[in-house]
């Protein structure tokens, strides 16, 4: 009997680039091939209409489940299966300490420059931009880089650690102008309570070092981590691994 596998997809930097469309030679190969052999999930940071806007609003039909925000919310075959808020989790008082903090530490920063939406408000989790969620795709570009030579995301999460030490939240940074703060055992593992039944869950992130929001999901003992770099990186170790589990299949029959 062969084995039941699942492919889970993180979003950004993995299905697509950030903020952007899934490619249709991507999204084909998803569903024409990889979907003849093996059930497909993704599970992304953002809330569900950032995950539709960028997989299509047939986002149900196309995958088994669909995980927003970590999977505090979850969706198997287009029924809500999961809901579980951060507000209900931390309370009213300590939340608006945390976000008045945030927003005077943003604004004693001096960036390139700043947009709006610093700080939003989602169902299992708190996302915080300093440069502002508004930017252009170009001003995007323009922070990561910048980020990367002056560390604003690690050092405003430093502060929050010390800060609030009180607070039992998990800081994460994912795609190239914010961070996520949700309570601690809330990363992308927490999905993994809806997958069951398999054999094998094979994960593809792009975020996999240690402070990414895909490295506990990578580094998980049940799943197998695929890390990867980009969109057509995905689809390259697709390949890769339909051919791997063809052959042994082959190898298996002809035992």
């Amino acid at each position: 009997m062969s084995k039941k596998i699942i492919c889970l997809f993180d979003v950004d930097g993995t299905l697509t680039m950030p903020q952007q469309c899934i490619d249709k030679s991507l999204d084909n190969y998803i569903q024409n091939t990889l979907r003849s052999k093996f059930d497909v999930a993704v599970v992304g940071g953002s809330d569900l209409s950032k995950l539709t806007r960028q997989l299509g609003e047939d986002v149900f039909t196309k995958y088994d489940y669909v995980f927003a925000e970590n999977g505090l919310v979850a969706y198997r075959k287009e029924k809500k299966i999961w809901s579980k808020t951060i507000l209900s989790e931390i309370g009213e008082e300590k939340l608006q300490d945390f976000i008045n903090f945030s927003l005077h530490y943003i604004s004693q920063l001096r960036l390139p420059f700043k947009r709006g939406n610093f700080i939003e408000f989602r169902t299992g989790m708190i996302n915080i931009s300093p440069v502002g969620r508004n930017c252009t795709i170009e001003e995007r570009n323009q922070f990561y880089e910048y980020d990367a030579k002056h560390h604003v995301r690690e050092k405003f999460i430093q502060a929050l650690k010390k800060e609030f030490t009180h607070l039992h939240v998990t800081y994460s940074i994912g795609g190239q102008i914010s961070f996520d703060v949700f309570p601690t055992g809330w990363d992308k593992t927490y999905c993994l309570k809806h997958v069951t039944g398999y054999n094998e869950i094979h994960f593809f992130g792009d975020k996999t070092r240690e402070g990414g929001n895909d490295y506990e999901i990578y580094e998980s003992d049940l799943t197998v981590g695929h890390r990867v770099t980009d969109p057509d990186d995905t689809l390259k170790q697709l390949e890769t691994l339909i051919k791997f589990v063809d052959e042994k299949s082959i190898k298996q029959n002809n035992i």
